[in-house]
């Protein structure tokens, strides 16, 4: 399918590896020139020069921390007028309710809720002025089905689900949508992690681990960035102008719900 965006111009956050690669990818694979963002500049440059060679679109890479100020300040400079913006940013840390302080919030909130809300502010009046923009909001499967160690995750990412409800039925009628991607379980770094979690509670390998986790995914498996990432790129194109304010579950069918 042609997603009719060649040409265009996508910010995507947190990108060097991960479900932020994957999307970077596909948006590179439909003709769009990327501003590619990570914290650590050297999987940046790797994966950005890789996407130059295998797509031969633009892409400029800005290596900074975008829950800072300053961070934020590089990226929506470089950004220019871009007619994309994917918000991407690593989920905070497990642990339980009572081990999180207010500074453990503040930090999870800067990064899954008040970064991508500084973004969607500083890219989207331009976007409504031409009369055309995309915005996708990496968030995740606890958004629908609260995960009880990630409340921390839960908590920001929540708040940003409830602005993007509103924000978004507000800047549609001027070609605008703004919607979410609520990845479950896929084989990337935040997957390790966690999976070392489950490997160190219980003291088994980090394989059995895994198979523990893919037998409650009725597709019986991981996702892939390759698939997370053409998802995106179908949000971020010409054929999807009528979805709003929608929260897409990719998690393999592990969350059990009707809406």
């Amino acid at each position: 399918m042609d997603l009719g965006i060649a040409g265009k111009r996508a910010v995507v956050c947190a990108s060097s590896k991960g479900l932020g690669l994957g999307c970077a990818e596909a948006l590179a694979a439909a003709g769009v020139h990327l501003v590619m963002n990570a914290r650590g500049s050297d999987a940046l440059e790797a994966s950005a020069e890789a996407i130059r060679a295998a797509h031969g679109v633009e892409v400029q890479t800005i290596a900074a921390d975008v829950t800072t100020a300053e961070g934020q300040g590089a990226l929506i400079a470089a950004a220019g007028d871009a007619d994309i913006l994917v918000n991407n940013a690593g989920g905070p840390p497990p642990g339980m309710w009572h081990d999180w302080d207010r500074d453990d919030f503040i930090k999870a909130l800067d990064a899954n809720m008040l970064a991508p809300i500084a973004l969607i502010k500083a890219l989207v009046p331009g976007m409504m002025d031409r009369g055309w923009g995309r915005v996708v909001n990496i968030t995740s499967q606890s958004v629908k089905a609260p995960i009880p160690v990630l409340g921390l995750s839960n908590s920001a990412r929540a708040g940003l689900t409830g602005y993007v409800a509103g924000t978004s039925r507000q800047v549609a009628n001027k070609g605008v949508t703004i919607n979410n991607l609520l990845p479950g379980i896929h084989a990337t770094d935040r997957a390790d992690a966690l999976d070392g979690g489950v490997v160190a509670a219980k003291g088994i390998t980090l394989e059995e681990a895994r198979a523990e986790r893919a037998a409650t995914i009725p597709a019986g498996r991981y996702g892939t960035r390759e698939e997370f990432g053409a998802a995106c790129a179908f949000l971020c194109s010409q054929h999807a102008g009528f979805i709003v304010g929608q929260n897409l579950l990719l998690d393999g069918g592990a969350t059990v719900a009707t809406i």
